[in-house]
């Protein structure tokens, strides 16, 4: 058996470790100060945060409700990249202000402003790293949180038993459609702004509406109201059986009549039930859902579901941006030559800038989702104030 020769291994490590040494002395120096404070800052934001949300909660449920051990291990498990996504920001703030605070108080800094590298120059390992976390972040949150949120919901109701959770419903589903109505000679109207049909239902679980009701103004000349214990999707036939229930039929002079029946198939579009389907909570959709769900609730003419989806579709861009804003706040505030820094004291600044940045972005969402503000302005502008900061405050630390 040959082995390979020692000039070979030494080639295939210099190729591997190449990029690295291709990098700048300073930034290499900088991003080795930096790395150890952000793990433990990750680690660190973590484990509080795991504790309080997810891990306590387990606890309960294996005492009161015997939910196995492994499982519960397993549900901390994928609830895990949910946290981190809401970690990286708050540790790239943290790592930053420990490491150039540490610099600034040893006069590390100084002595590099002593020969004339400015600020800019100085922090620009921590941009770089900050806009590398960003990128992670969003794919941690497009990609794995929605999947791993899922499986957590799904081991967590196999583990305490379908009596305790089942499986997820939705109440309190209402989809409009609107188009062109037919008249008495059987025409569709020039115009197609008319509301035709308001489809409601009380409750939806596995693909079944319960109490659902049908308003049908697609007629000029009749109107119908058909009400039933539940309904189904015919996907074939493109539409809806309905079942124990009943059609009141309203004409142009008022009469009514009113019919029964066990089984009635009414067409009708999809929508209802890609109304239903889509999630309550943003965080458990991917962009490409988000955007979807933007589409279905455009046809429903809900403004305000329309608005809160379109926030939290920015959203999906802004959470990420957190890590540049706080990479660029911290490293700032750190560089200043009259701040040291402790653990004890970078992590309580950090915590009062991590409060007052989300508090922010909170009251701008709910302006947005309440349409005193734009969605994407809602979105974004907490964002452009805290970078506007940061460069404020680059610029005072260059003085």
């Amino acid at each position: 058996m040959k082995f390979p020769n020692k000039s070979l291994i030494k080639r295939t490590f210099n190729q591997i470790i190449a990029p690295w040494h291709s990098i700048p002395l300073l930034d290499r120096w900088l991003l080795g100060q930096i790395t150890p404070p952000m793990l433990f800052a990750i680690s660190a934001f973590t484990v509080i945060s795991l504790s309080v949300g997810v891990m306590f909660d387990l606890i309960r449920k294996i005492v009161e409700f015997g939910l196995p051990l492994f499982l519960a291990l397993k549900v901390l498990f994928f609830s895990l990249p949910s946290f981190l996504v809401l970690s990286f920001p708050m540790a790239v703030l943290l790592s930053t202000l420990l490491a150039y605070g540490k610099l600034s108080g040893n006069s590390e800094l100084l002595a590099l402003k002593s020969l004339g590298i400015k600020t800019s120059r100085i922090i620009a390992p921590a941009i770089a790293l900050s806009i590398f976390m960003t990128g992670l972040t969003f794919y941690f949150n497009d990609n794995l949180v929605p999947k791993s949120n899922k499986l957590a919901e799904a081991t967590l109701r196999a583990g305490i038993g379908s009596s305790f959770s089942g499986e997820k419903g939705k109440d309190n589903i209402m989809f409009s459609r609107y188009g062109s109505r037919i008249n008495s000679s059987n025409k569709p109207t020039k115009t197609n702004t008319y509301l035709t049909h308001i489809f409601y239902a009380s409750w939806y679980e596995n693909n079944i509406m319960q109490g659902v009701t049908l308003l049908d103004f697609s007629r000029e000349d009749l109107q119908q109201i058909l009400k039933a214990n539940s309904a189904r999707f015919d996907k074939d036939n493109s539409s809806w059986i309905f079942s124990e229930g009943s059609i009141v039929s309203i004409d142009k002079s008022g009469q009514t009549t009113n019919i029964q029946f066990k089984e009635y198939t009414y067409p009708f579009v999809e929508g209802p039930l890609e109304l239903a389907r889509i999630p309550r909570d943003a965080t458990e959709m991917s962009l490409k859902q988000a955007l979807k769900a933007e589409q279905i609730y455009k046809k429903t003419g809900n403004l305000k579901e329309i608005r809160r989806i379109q926030v939290r579709i920015q959203e999906k861009f802004t959470l990420p941006c957190a890590c540049l804003v706080f990479g660029l706040i911290g490293s700032s505030l750190g560089s200043k030559s009259n701040l040291r820094s402790s653990k004890s004291q970078g992590f309580g600044l950090s915590v009062i800038l991590i409060l007052i940045y989300y508090v922010m972005s909170f009251v701008f969402s709910s302006f947005g989702v309440k349409g005193l503000l734009p969605p994407i302005i809602a979105a974004w502008l907490p964002v452009l104030i805290s970078l506007g900061g940061g460069i404020y405050l680059c610029k005072k630390s260059n003085s």
